[in-house]
């Protein structure tokens, strides 16, 4: 008899993410995880107690594949290539993008707890860098670009609007310059 396959956390994990990639998180649950694994539902049910706590972990683990794909900046504007990336994540990742930021999983409960948020840390440092300005005027920036760049993204995942990369760029970067000079005016 050949030996049992020892199904982890993490496995169950990954095992969701594949389900929200592909179909969203309401078809997430005990069953559907334990047919991708091959397994009955009890190596699921033993790992976590409750399919939420499940949905959790999951959850960080999208969260943090989505600061990654964030921070990919391909160009010299840090700040209009993370809200392209933004944009791009709902475009290629649009159950990804409806998990994280319109399911209600977001722990935080309005726009500064975001803004304050552990995990924006490096967003907001790359942004400071990039921009030369302290951490509360780039904070101002982001907020703007950030609100610009969200309704563009969801409108984009939830099939409302295609995507035309150089439009949503070249008013992403209207936005962006409009924001920083917003936040020096207030400076002086």
């Amino acid at each position: 008899m050949p030996p049992r396959i020892k199904i982890t956390k993490e496995m169950i994990v990954e095992a969701g993410v594949q389900l929200v990639r592909e179909s969203g998180i309401e078809n997430v649950n005990v069953r559907t995880i334990a047919e991708r694994l091959k397994c009955s539902t009890q190596p699921v049910l033993y790992s976590f107690k409750t399919i939420e706590e499940v949905k959790r972990a999951i959850y960080a683990k999208i969260d943090m594949f989505h600061t990654e794909y964030l921070m990919n900046v391909q160009d010299d504007n840090i700040l209009l290539g993370i809200g392209l990336n933004y944009i791009r994540f709902a475009v290629n990742e649009p159950n990804c993008f409806k998990f994280l930021l319109q399911s209600g999983y977001v722990k935080e409960k309005n726009l500064l707890e975001i803004i304050n948020s552990e995990e924006l840390t490096p967003v907001i440092s790359a942004m400071e860098n990039g921009l030369g300005m302290s951490t509360e005027k780039t904070k101002e920036v982001f907020l703007t670009i950030s609100l610009f760049a969200h309704g563009y993204a969801s409108i984009i995942a939830n099939n409302s609007m295609d995507f035309d990369e150089e439009l949503v760029a070249r008013h992403l970067e209207r936005a962006f310059q409009g924001a920083v000079m917003a936040a020096r005016e207030d400076s002086v």
